[in-house]
């Protein structure tokens, strides 16, 4: 079934541009699937030499991407706590418009190695030619801080021409505010939870050089073993290199999102919900194969599928068909 995929996405049409929210928004991530060994059978039964090719359970990248539209959602720092630590989500959040997924694996076509990730930022790129309903539409892309992602989505730019906000998932950010807590606090966990909350609402105001500042002094008085300084050094290198990529004051002002909970979630149902099962391990070609596959049913798009695949098998078995059955109507 995961041959006719490819012709399937081509054949789909342009969500109409009264059916767009007001900011597209693209957004990726990578998620390991673990590869069976390629031992081919040797001629002599007892040698068990290991032939080439990846070890047995070794992990290859699958990059998978999303692109949807949404509305503007103007909130405040203290509405975002609420949501993310206070689990206060908000009524009237707007909803994604017409989100679609796509995993690839990097991979081999006709004996060329195709990188998953280049395959899915071309297709973000398809995708931002086709949906944008104007050249003054805001672009927005939300990932983490993988500096491969960020290289490749540069290259982007530079090939439309355009210019897209490139925004640092909080999330990740609150991921390493807890290893910074941890070390100050320990075990304490409303203390590491206020400690969280209070440099959150700090960003989240713009004021992230003040929080790298604080964790720098901390880290210059404090007592903290080897294994916390070796933690505290690298938060505080984390939110310093991205620091370009946090200006969630704007970001809210103008209603962007800037959580890429999308593609986490698509990470999980499309690559971890099915394909990290116990002993799982697959060949690249299937492991591709089931990823397709996944998007296509997540996409809502499985019905339309298999009607795709009946109507071109159909064309092909009997490419005269149509031809007959309008001769067979205009003779009576």
């Amino acid at each position: 079934m995961s041959k006719d995929v490819e012709g399937f996405r081509l054949s789909r049409p342009t969500p109409s541009r009264d059916q767009e929210g007001e900011i597209l928004v693209v957004t990726g991530d990578c998620k390991g699937v673990r590869i069976r060994g390629d031992r081919p059978p040797d001629e002599d039964a007892g040698n068990h030499a290991r032939k080439r090719g990846p070890r047995p359970g070794t992990k290859r990248e699958a990059c998978v991407g999303s692109v949807y539209s949404i509305d503007r959602f103007v909130r405040s720092a203290e509405d975002v706590v609420d949501d993310v630590i206070r689990k206060q989500r908000a009524q009237d959040r707007p909803i994604p418009q017409n989100k679609v997924l796509r995993a690839e694996l990097t991979h081999q076509i006709d004996g060329e190695e195709i990188n998953g990730k280049d395959v899915i930022f071309e297709w973000f790129g398809e995708q931002i030619e086709a949906r944008q309903t104007s050249r003054s539409q805001e672009l927005v892309c939300v990932m983490d801080g993988a500096p491969t992602l960020w290289k490749k989505l540069q290259a982007l730019m530079n090939t439309l021409g355009v210019t897209i906000v490139c925004i640092l998932d909080i999330f990740h950010v609150m991921d390493y505010l807890w290893d910074a807590a941890r070390c100050v606090h320990g075990s304490d966990d409303k203390a590491a939870e206020a400690f969280v909350t209070d440099r959150l609402r700090r960003i989240l105001e713009g004021d992230v050089g003040r929080v790298i500042g604080g964790l720098r002094q901390m880290l210059t008085k404090g007592k903290f073993s080897s294994s916390k300084r070796k933690t505290l050094n690298t938060v505080i290198g984390y939110l310093h290199r991205k620091k370009k990529f946090m200006r969630y004051d704007k970001y809210l002002a103008k209603g962007y999102p800037i959580g890429s909970g999308v593609v986490e979630g698509a990470c999980g149902h499309v690559v971890k919900d099915r394909m990290e099962g116990s002993g799982m391990r697959w060949s690249v070609s299937g492991a591709q194969s089931m990823l397709d596959l996944r998007c296509v049913y997540l996409n809502q798009d499985w019905k339309d599928f298999h009607d795709y695949r009946i109507k071109d098998r159909v064309r092909n078995m009997y490419p005269y068909r149509d031809f007959v059955q309008q001769k067979y109507r205009a003779t009576g």
